[in-house]
């Protein structure tokens, strides 16, 4: 499957933030440009950090109200959790403020990739990387969750010309295709139980594909069989390697 780059739906005016840049002016980028976060770079465009409304928010509520009694034990702060708010409570610029270092994607990374990195780390958004690792762009989870709105047909198309036609050498009309709301139904006859694995694999890493119903037939049982022993063709050969 040919996913989309992350460089085809990253935005690349990014609004940035340098080390020194003061606590204010990091607070006035965000609100003036209606964003929850933003990089940090150095000198020659490389990410050293991230800095969100979330790291501002520990500076608020870590900093002492000038009434509040001292604190009579100290412990919490021996842990490593507690150090780094404190000191973003004391922190005066981005670089005080920012989470290091910065969760990243490169510009040629699919969207699948940046995806899964997102959910991994949980954040909402990430710094693009180029070829020379300097910041080039940045992708939210909004600009991810835009391969979610292709139409039906878009889909169908495609499940239609990669998996049947180019994946596994099949006419379209051997395979009935339909898509209702990003659900893929496959209905037919293939010649083995493996070939209709392929199938419905393949279908699934289509973007915009939801769900897959499985509703193919084969004449041959073949899932038992060596690798080595089964008849592959056109892309599915690494498919097959993988069931």
């Amino acid at each position: 499957m040919r996913h989309p780059k992350v460089g085809s739906v990253m935005t690349v005016d990014v609004v940035r933030a340098r080390y020194g840049t003061p606590f204010k002016e990091v607070a006035r980028l965000l609100a003036d440009h209606r964003i929850s976060g933003l990089p940090v770079v150095d000198d020659h465009e490389h990410v050293i950090g991230v800095v969100s409304e979330t790291d501002l928010m520990v500076h608020q509520a870590e900093t002492p109200l000038p009434y509040d009694p001292a604190p009579r034990y100290r412990l919490p702060a021996l842990t490593a959790g507690a150090r780094r708010r404190a000191a973003k409570a004391r922190a005066r610029t981005a670089g005080g403020l920012m989470t290091a270092p910065a969760v990243t994607v490169h510009a040629q990374d699919t969207v699948i990739e940046a995806a899964r990195t997102m959910v991994g780390h949980r954040v909402n958004r990430l710094p693009v990387l180029d070829e020379d690792d300097r910041l080039a762009g940045i992708v939210t989870r909004h600009d991810l969750l835009g391969m979610f709105l292709r139409t039906d047909a878009e889909i169908r198309e495609e499940v239609i010309h990669e998996v049947l036609e180019r994946g596994l050498w099949l006419a379209p009309a051997d395979i009935d295709v339909s898509v209702t709301g990003g659900v893929v139904t496959l209905r037919g006859e293939l010649e083995r139980k493996s070939e209709t694995q392929i199938a419905v694999s393949m279908t699934r890493t289509i973007d915009g594909v939801i769900d897959v119903v499985d509703r193919l037939t084969h004449r041959f049982e073949d899932s038992r069989l060596e690798n080595d022993a089964r008849v592959s063709h056109g892309v599915a050969d690494d498919w097959l390697r993988k069931l």
